[in-house]
């Protein structure tokens, strides 16, 4: 079994590898430059050397057999494992600077980005490349390795499969604030709803769900001045409106500071989860684990 392992051509799961990925010779052979009948070959080689075959053809498509599909899910693990150790140990390799890519929700706090990236701010050894997203895109980034983590306030999605996870970072309160009210008298929860027009996020948000919710409880249908899904423009209008605002106060924390804003009530069952999503990986990006507080944190 031994000598058979250290006889396995690699250069032919590799050509096996891209005809699976591409569904079709025509296609790997022009990513690979070689001719069809030439890569034909190749995967014949490899089928004999295992045994099996790994294709049939349906229609004008290459399907793969029982045996293909279990050969390709050793091979995306290879190549997967091959990309990550030439990316970790060639960052490793030099002493000079590291780079850590973060992809963030784009309605997500510009406040909390900051302080999660704080430790590496102004590091001359790190390079920090940020992009912002919808979470579909930037976790599919994230599979593919084109990101190190990506800070959202919706955890990626259950998947037994999936090698994704999530690590919870903060679970930060929700409150209704705006302008100083010019009066002496207590910001009433709910009642005083009726008098003042909202700010809101939009209805995607989780935050925002839960608070419709608190609303129709108290059968209330208050007055709703705008719909926002990014944090910061309902910052600005927060600032710049009358009304009353429903945001978590980290988004504000300037302004509640100086007393441009106010902080009129806290709403107790509302709540924001904040959220560094990873993927799983036998070489993890060693900055990773550095903002995360320790090697493994715990996961959601």
């Amino acid at each position: 079994m031994q000598n058979e392992i250290r006889a396995l051509n690699f250069n032919h799961l590799r050509y096996f590898w891209a005809v699976a990925h591409e569904g079709s010779l025509t296609g790997a052979a022009a990513r690979l430059n070689l001719s069809q009948s030439a890569l034909s070959v190749q995967i014949q080689k490899l089928e004999h050397q295992i045994g099996h075959s790994l294709f049939e053809r349906v229609g004008r498509r290459l399907v793969l057999t029982e045996a293909g599909q279990i050969a390709l899910d050793y091979a995306d693990t290879v190549f997967q494992a091959g990309q990550e150790l030439l990316t970790t140990l060639g960052e490793r390799a030099s002493d000079r600077r590291q780079t850590l890519r973060v992809g963030a929700q784009t309605t997500l706090s510009r406040n909390f980005q900051l302080e999660f990236l704080r430790p590496l701010v102004g590091r001359a050894d790190v390079e920090l490349v940020v992009r912002s997203g919808n979470t579909k895109d930037l976790f599919q980034q994230l599979d593919a390795h084109a990101l190190d983590v990506v800070l959202t306030n919706t955890a990626a999605p259950p998947d037994a499969r999936s090698l994704l996870r999530n690590h919870l970072l903060a679970e930060q309160p929700v409150s209704l604030v705006g302008r100083p009210l010019g009066t002496k008298q207590r910001f009433r929860f709910p009642d005083d709803l009726s008098q003042h027009a909202l700010l809101l996020p939009s209805q995607d948000s989780e935050i925002r769900v839960a608070f419709d919710r608190l609303l129709e409880i108290a059968q209330l249908r208050p007055t709703i001045l705008a719909e926002v899904d990014d944090m910061a423009m309902l910052r600005l209008l927060a600032r710049e409106r009358d009304g009353i605002t429903l945001v978590p106060p980290i988004v504000v924390r300037d302004e509640l500071k100086t007393g441009i804003l106010v902080e009129h009530q806290r709403i107790p069952e509302v709540t924001e989860r904040f959220y560094a999503v990873v993927k799983k990986r036998r070489f993890p990006n060693r900055l990773v684990a550095h903002l995360l507080g320790r090697p493994t944190a715990d996961q959601v």
